[in-house]
């Protein structure tokens, strides 16, 4: 069986940023960008986690916050999306930005170029690795357990595996509005068109939901 390395749910601006400059603690997205307002169709849904109250809206939008756990069994994330710690780690207390229950509920492996010992809160066990993307690759595949690898960003990671050529699918939502500054994923969504197929699905909400899938003469 087949176990793809997929992007999913990942946000961007119009013009392709996915993240500011100079993330840190109260800025976990960097100078300029509300993360919200590259999230807010997710978070609008029946399906997104953090709902407090019934309701949402179901639909195009509910489909893909809803198939964000399906068939995953790890992530690879960058170490920004961990925390905003740079360096050698100085405080093991802190334990990333996702609190006591993370959302990921799979083996976790950050990339860093200063491992740690790896910690379990909930059911997501966080794993610090320092190597390349394929043999990061290689070792969620194995704890995957037959499923999926989700590949969480951020930019630079993304593109990271891209580089590698490693990446199977893409699901990247565009909000409409320009951030100017900042990460970028991509110049155009055709930068990628050389190696995968896209579909571009326009939602109520307002964003764009560009899904590409590898071509199979570049497999």
């Amino acid at each position: 069986m087949t176990q793809l390395l997929r992007v999913q749910n990942f946000g961007v601006s119009i013009d392709g940023i996915g993240a500011g400059e100079n993330q840190r603690l109260d800025q976990p997205f960097g100078d300029g960008v509300d993360p919200w307002r590259l999230f807010s169709w997710a978070g609008a849904t029946a399906s997104w986690p953090n709902r407090t109250e019934p309701g949402g809206s179901r639909g195009l939008d509910d489909y893909f916050t809803r198939d964000f756990a399906q068939n995953i069994g790890a992530e690879i994330m960058g170490r920004n999306k961990f925390g905003p710690q740079r360096g050698p780690w100085t405080d093991h207390e802190w334990q990333g930005w996702w609190g006591d229950e993370p959302p990921f509920h799979t083996p976790v492996f950050v990339l860093t170029h200063h491992p740690r010992p790896s910690f379990t809160l909930g059911d997501t066990t966080f794993h610090f690795v320092d190597g390349d993307p394929a043999s990061v690759l290689e070792q969620a595949r194995e704890a995957a357990g037959g499923k999926d690898v989700r590949l969480g960003g951020g930019v630079s990671t993304i593109r990271q595996f891209l580089d590698a050529d490693l990446i199977d699918t893409l699901h990247v939502a565009v909000s409409p509005f320009e951030l100017g500054t900042g990460l970028a994923l991509w110049k155009s969504p055709e930068d990628l068109l050389d190696r995968f197929h896209l579909d571009v699905v326009p939602s109520p909400s307002g964003v764009t939901h560009h899904l590409f899938w590898r071509r199979q003469d570049t497999a």
